[in-house]
């Protein structure tokens, strides 16, 4: 599939490139806001004569389970919650795997050509916020690409079983900054929470972060990812 992209470039000859995945029911501009708050300029590389590439893409619009059928954008399908029993406990979360596994080959596909446009793998961001997060975590584990680094918003890890089996050694040594609200009603934090500590299980570094929020980002969040990716590229990744 073609995704419709938006794309903001801070120089003529990017050296760096920042992928970012929107949520359930949004699209790529609902980030445009996010990005005109960085600020790069100072990092060798990144001022006028080369420049940070940002990529935007929108999912496209399909039926979503979990709203009753109602088309809207989405990277996969989100399916009830399982009824609970007798007990008055839920059974295991269902997930869509197809839709996730086609997901992943979208955002796959879009990692290729920011490096078929000329940016190295390690300068390449993988960034999502909610389902984006998701898809983020899914896809960048699994990359075969060692990338620069994930930024993980108000998410999850998608087919978390399968992680161990599923994961490129890659990419096995690249950060990961985490974040969640600690009001989110959404994507409640146990569930990004259970994704960190899985992740660290696993070996991977995660830098975790809560805030005062529901499931949104605030400003604060924004300065601390920036001076994450700030401290990553002036590092040389």
């Amino acid at each position: 599939m073609n995704l419709q992209l938006q794309e903001l470039a801070s120089g003529p000859a990017p050296t760096a490139s920042i992928i970012i995945l929107h949520g359930l029911g949004a699209d790529g501009s609902d980030f445009v806001p996010f990005c005109q708050e960085l600020d790069f300029s100072e990092v060798p590389g990144l001022g006028e004569d080369g420049g940070l590439r940002v990529v935007l893409p929108s999912a496209p619009v399909m039926p979503v389970s979990l709203n009753g059928g109602y088309a809207m954008p989405a990277w996969y399908d989100i399916l009830p919650e399982p009824h609970p029993d007798t007990s008055g406990r839920s059974g295991p979360r269902r997930e869509d795997e197809a839709s996730l596994r086609r997901a992943q080959g979208w955002i796959d596909s879009l990692i290729e050509r920011e490096i078929e446009r000329g940016v190295a793998s390690e300068r390449i961001v993988l960034m999502g916020f909610s389902q984006g997060c998701a898809m983020t975590l899914m896809t960048g584990l699994r990359s075969p690409h060692r990338l620069g680094g994930l930024i993980a918003l108000s998410g999850y890890l998608p087919l978390l079983d399968a992680t161990d089996a599923e994961r490129h050694p890659a990419n096995q040594h690249t950060p990961i900054f985490m974040a969640h609200g600690d009001h989110d009603d959404i994507v409640v934090p146990s569930r990004g929470a259970t994704a960190r500590d899985h992740l660290r299980e696993l070996g991977y570094t995660v830098d975790w972060h809560t805030y005062p929020m529901d499931h949104s980002l605030c400003m604060e969040e924004v300065e601390d990812i920036q001076r994450w990716l700030v401290a990553r590229w002036r590092d040389g990744m």
